[in-house]
Order: structure tokens, then sequence, then C-alpha cells
């Protein structure tokens, strides 16, 4: 099963994107603003507070302790750890992780999602009906502008 996070717009506050499953729109992302230094550099992090690299990772299903859940983890991502794709509304719930849910209408306000425990609920039931012994992966890509 290959993920696909297209980052759309990087906000001063948070990056907001799009997530595809084998190529089909699944649902938005929310995610802490990634921290370039410059062009083609891995840029700087600050602990929760910062975007993974753009990248391809494996995916597995652990039992996360902190959400008292099974989540998505993603692993091998450098200088980052524990980064997971969970429930989540705005940026104070990323520290660090991917949120999943349906972008909010964010006239005038800083970007949020709404009904992120029901994609996470159908992004897991999506991770579960896949042929057993399937890998999962996840590329995200750079964000396409500014804002």
């Amino acid at each position: 099963m290959e993920l696909t996070l297209t980052r759309t717009i990087k906000h001063k506050a948070c990056t907001t994107g799009c997530l595809a499953i084998d190529g089909n729109y699944f649902c938005d992302t929310l995610e802490p603003v990634w921290r370039d230094i410059a062009p083609g550099h891995p840029g700087r992090k600050i602990a929760g507070e910062t975007a993974i690299p753009e990248g391809r990772y494996p995916v597995v299903v652990t039992f996360s302790p902190k959400f008292a859940r099974w989540l998505p983890l993603l692993l091998h991502v450098p200088r980052f750890e524990g980064i997971r794709i969970h429930a989540g509304n705005d940026r104070n719930d990323t520290a660090g992780c991917i949120l999943v849910g349906q972008a909010r209408d964010a006239e005038g306000h800083e970007p949020a999602l709404i009904d992120s425990r029901l994609w996470l609920h159908r992004l897991m039931k999506a991770l579960k009906a896949r042929p057993e012994g399937e890998g999962v992966w996840i590329t995200i890509h750079a964000p396409l502008r500014d804002c």
C-alpha cells in the first residue's frame, strides 16, 4: 500500500496537505511547519514543532502508549522518532506528527481539521483491509507554496 502526502501550503505555524492511498485522494493533513535553512539543506529541527523531511518511509501499525491505541508509525525518519499518523484538530495537536481529517474553512483563521477521529478510523480500516503481509509506505512531497 502506498500513501502519498502532498504538502500544499507552508503556513507560518503549520503545513497543510493532502493524503492519497494508492494514488487516490483520501483526506487532508496538518503538520507542524517545515523549517528550511536553504534549498537542498535538511532544515533545522525544533522538537515537537517541526515537520519531518520529505522522503519515502516505511509505515507499521503499532500500539501507542501515549494514545492507548493502535496507530501508524513512520520508521527511519532522519533525526525524528515516534512520528505517528493520528487524530487532531490544529497545530497544537501535532507534536511533530501527521494529523488527518477534513480541512476547516480557514478564511481568516489558522488552518485546522475537522472530523479527525472519523478520518483516522477510515485510515485504520483501509490499512486493515490490505492483503496480509503487504507493506505500507508513505512518500512525503515538499510544499507547493508558502503562505
